[in-house]
């Protein structure tokens, strides 16, 4: 992979900066630093400093003959300020030590002929690598893949990885966005992490944060302050600088880190975090330029780009040609909330907009946002764009992420707030609609961990953290008094990131509801009209207030009963949905209400005469067989 903006940089080169090992030996060192007037290596190991060359544009360069994959060095600014290396692969003591430089050819990759997932068998499974084990390594996490595959995981999507400063964090204050984490181990175990991951048939895409840097250790103001922009600011401060006159270094930067990921770790995607805070009024906007550069990192793999962006603007995953950026798919937080409000009666805050009603569910289900341009108050503006023509891989649901779980008081996951009927109605509905679902580490086995939010930063910066996340929990009026406020969890605390790692046992512990999601995944992977979601046309009707079927057609036809609130009896049936196709009848494929998870079996199903009993707090899906009725001669009086 080669990268040919500047004419002065070396053929053989895989990013336009860093430190790479040259061919003939030493290794060549590339830095922008258009502030300074000089810059310089200087190798720890000597502590000998030796002067870059200036070349146009802000670069200085050089080749080294005595540097070595392994050398550690910083950038001498000046003459009066070392630092390390904006463009890192590797941190061993943290964002404040030096560089190390890193032969990412080093590697010998065992499956070189993985091609990624299809976009039909996508199932997301979202993992922070610190907290997914005991251990919280690379390694650790390697030995849970086989878990994750037989449960019918596709893809796994990596909270952010790129290095921050303590001992512990989320990874969205990453400062070092090339050094995968110094925490989690080595470059290499995290190669063999991705290796492993594809030897089982599973893709590994990435957490991006190319809206802001972290507020510790970060040192690309000292190289050039064009980094930033004060054009624009977000929700974390200084916006990034994709769109003025000195931009196009900072670009550059940016998408050679999008073609890194996917060239030197062999990842299948990214997911974009908050993209309404990456500002850029250039014709060519930086979120398409990343997505077209990372597929074209990996031409002979399915990459598969993802956006979080809170006003749900669907160009980001329209093509280019027609005025898009070319993503994927889209978060889609309307679904969440919905799901939220009916598991636990709360609509305060980010709730306000949503009743967690049946027509919600089905419209999600048709339409992905609900929220398309319509009034929300919760803002006091219009959210969302146009959404209805795209295709149900467009977006994707999920009953839990890390922000999610941890907005709760006590960081509490979805089963300790419903029911167990609800939650398994719920997880039928996230595994076999059409959208692309998403799980959060340890919801499979209902993990008795919380997820909490946790940061380790000095007592200034801590105190600051803490102020804001209280802050922050303050909009949901349950969690505003000082009594609840003043059990808030420590995110500084040790112990406060020890509570949050998974223990493993409980996926025996908790056998039906790990069950209960494995059987579900094999459905959706293996039955023919489910395993091919974008394919199906997707019906809805709502029967009762939280009570909606769904009917999937391709070919065969797929009916989907959900509901979500008290026993519905139906005695009159006006809607052709409940109707089965000719000459057949509907049959019962599955049900939440199984014993095999913990439910209470149910009685028979199909309608009669007298109509059709469907009990609270279930899903059932049904598949036409042959009928065995014999055909009325009259109507009945």
């Amino acid at each position: 992979m080669t990268y040919d903006r500047s004419p002065s940089l070396p053929s053989w080169r895989r990013l336009p900066v860093g430190a790479e090992p040259a061919p003939d030996g030493g290794v060549h060192f590339r830095v922008w630093a258009p502030r300074r007037r000089g810059v310089s290596v200087v190798l720890e190991d000597s502590g000998r400093a030796i002067a870059l060359a200036s070349e146009p544009g802000g670069y200085y360069s050089g080749t080294v003959a005595d540097a070595r994959c392994g050398s550690t060095y910083r950038f001498l600014l000046d003459d009066e300020t070392a630092l390390a290396d904006p463009a890192s692969r590797f941190q061993p003591d943290g964002p404040h030590g030096p560089s190390m430089v890193i032969d990412p050819s080093g590697y010998e990759w065992t499956h070189t002929d993985w091609q990624g997932v299809p976009p039909e068998r996508r199932v997301l499974y979202e993992m922070h690598v610190g907290t997914f084990t005991s251990e919280g390594s690379w390694s650790a996490a390697e030995r849970e893949l086989p878990a994750l595959a037989a449960l019918g995981i596709t893809i796994v999507e990596l909270m952010p990885v790129h290095d921050f400063a303590g001992r512990f964090g989320w990874g969205y204050d990453g400062v070092d966005l090339f050094a995968p984490t110094r925490l989690y181990g080595t470059p290499d175990e995290f190669r063999r992490f991705v290796d492993a991951a594809h030897g089982l048939g599973l893709g590994v895409i990435l957490d991006v944060v190319y809206n802001h840097v972290g507020p510790d250790g970060c040192t690309l103001r000292e190289y050039a302050e064009a980094y930033f922009s004060n054009r624009y600011t977000t929700d974390w401060g200084e916006a990034i600088n994709f769109d003025d006159a000195l931009a196009a270094p900072v670009r550059e930067f940016f998408v050679a880190n999008a073609r890194y990921w996917m060239d030197e770790f062999q990842l299948d995607g990214l997911r974009i975090d908050a993209a309404q805070n990456i500002y850029d009024d250039s014709p060519v906007h930086i979120l398409r330029e990343i997505t077209e550069a990372a597929r074209a990192a990996a031409p002979d793999r399915d990459v598969y780009i993802i956006a979080e962006d809170e006003p749900q603007q669907s160009r980001l995953v329209r093509p280019a040609s027609d005025g898009g950026m070319g993503l994927d798919a889209l978060w889609n937080d309307d679904w969440h909330h919905s799901a939220m409000v009916v598991a636990t009666g709360r609509d305060e805050a980010y709730y306000t907009d949503y009743a967690g009603s049946a027509a919600e569910f089905v419209a999600a289900a048709r339409y992905g946002f609900l929220y398309q341009g319509q009034w929300y108050a919760w803002q006091g503006k219009d959210r969302g764009s146009p959404s209805r023509d795209l295709p149900p891989s467009r977006f994707v649901h999920y009953l839990q992420n890390h922000d999610q779980v941890a907005n709760s008081f006590r960081g509490q996951r979805l089963h300790e707030l419903t029911s167990p009927r609800e939650l398994r109605a719920l997880t039928a509905l996230l595994l076999l609609g059409p959208q692309t679902p998403l799980l959060f580490q340890g919801q499979e086995f209902a993990a008795s961990t919380p997820f909490l939010y946790f940061a380790d930063h000095g007592p200034e910066l801590m105190r600051l953290v803490r102020t804001g996340r209280g802050e922050f929990l303050a909009q949901f009026p349950s969690l505003a008094s000082a009594e609840i406020r003043a059990l808030f969890t420590d995110p500084g605390d040790p112990e406060t990131f020890r509570r949050s790692k998974l223990d493993h046992g409980e996926r025996e512990r908790h056998a039906s509801i790990l069950a209960l999601h494995r059987d579900l995944l094999t459905l959706r992977r293996e039955d023919a009209v489910l395993s091919v979601p974008d394919a199906a046309r997707v019906e809805g009707a709502v029967l009762a207030p939280r009570a909606f079927i769904l009917r999937l057609v391709r070919g065969s036809e797929r009916l989907l009963m959900v509901n979500l609130g008290g026993p519905v009896k139906l005695t009159r049936m006006p809607e052709p949905l409940l109707a089965p196709p000719a000459d057949m009848e509907w049959s019962v494929r599955w049900s939440s209400e199984d014993p095999a998870y913990g439910g209470l079996g149910l009685p028979e199903l199909t309608p009669t005469m007298e109509g059709w009993n469907f009990p609270g707090g279930c899903a059932v899906l049904f598949a036409p067989t042959a009928s065995t009725i014999e055909p009325a001669s009259q109507e009945r009086a």
